[in-house]
This record gives structure tokens, sequence and C-alpha cells, in this order.
């Protein structure tokens, strides 16, 4: 049985979620996407999984480079999200509206005001349909101290949850 694609869409949609900008580098090129499919998967040791459009150009990117950062955004970079979730958005400078800085360990991109960020190294991939589901041991976390309220996103809409 095959069920229709908006439909299951429609569904998970109703299941709120943060969100996130995974970002890499590859061949000294920024790479990065918005992304509410991102959990942890463990705590010894620390892991999380972001699963990746196989069409997307982020997806060779990452593979390739191996190392990636997550920064779980503030409800005031919702423009952030919006521009990096934009499809067809030029890959040449596309974070250059977006206020960031390099992590200390990857040299990754990762948003400034994030609610925490954290670096990661692949170490497993899984082929799951259009996507790819990518697991990384987290090698450093940022978790600044200001509390801001969280970006979400709920049946196709942004909005906060307040601090």
């Amino acid at each position: 049985m095959s069920l229709p694609s908006a439909t299951f869409r429609a569904a998970l949609g109703r299941f709120a979620t943060g969100v996130t900008v995974v970002s890499t580098v590859s061949d000294g090129i920024d790479y990065a996407m918005t992304a509410n499919a991102v959990t942890s998967v463990s705590l010894d040791p620390p892991m999380v999984l972001v699963c990746v459009y196989q069409d997307a150009r982020f997806h060779d990117a990452v593979l390739a480079s191996g190392e990636w950062g997550v920064s779980i955004l503030a409800a005031d970079a919702r423009p952030s999200a919006v521009w990096l979730a934009t499809h067809g958005r030029p890959l040449a400078g596309q974070l250059d509206p977006v206020p960031h800085h390099r992590g200390p360990v990857t040299g990754v991109a990762l948003v400034d005001g994030s609610l925490a960020t954290l670096e990661c190294r692949t170490v497993a991939t899984h082929p799951a349909g259009d996507h790819t589901v990518v697991i990384g041991e987290v090698v450093a976390i940022d978790l600044p101290d200001h509390a801001s309220d969280a970006l979400t996103y709920y049946r196709g809409q942004y909005g906060r949850i307040p601090s």
C-alpha cells in the first residue's frame, strides 16, 4: 500500500520540533541547511543524527567532509532558518546574511546566538528512502549562558517557545 507523500508530510507536520541549522565545509566551501530532523542517539558516547535529503547539495558535502555542526536556533534566528531552507539559493556566499562563527574543533560555521551548538564527526551513515541518516559523535559543545526563546516548527509554520 502506498501512502500519499502529502498526507505523510501533513501528519508529521503535527509533531512540533525545534529548528536547527546543520553545516559542513567541503573543499573549502561552506554548506548549510535548515533541519528539524535532528535527534540525540546516545549519551555515552554523545551522538546525534541528522536526516539529509539525498538530492540536496548538502548531502554529498557532509558525506565527503565527515565533520558537521548543529546550531540549535533561538527564535530571533528565524530569518536565517528561512534563508537556509530556501531551495535554489546560491551556494557561493550563502552564509553571508547569517551571523556565524567557526567551531573551534571542526571549523564548521555555527550560527551566532544559538541556544547551543554541537560539532560532530560522522561515525555511520544509513540510506533510508530518499534520505541518508548521518550519525555523528559530538566532539564539542557550546552551551551559552543566555536565555532566549526557542525557534519551533509546527504545521509548516515557525513559532517560539518562551524561555
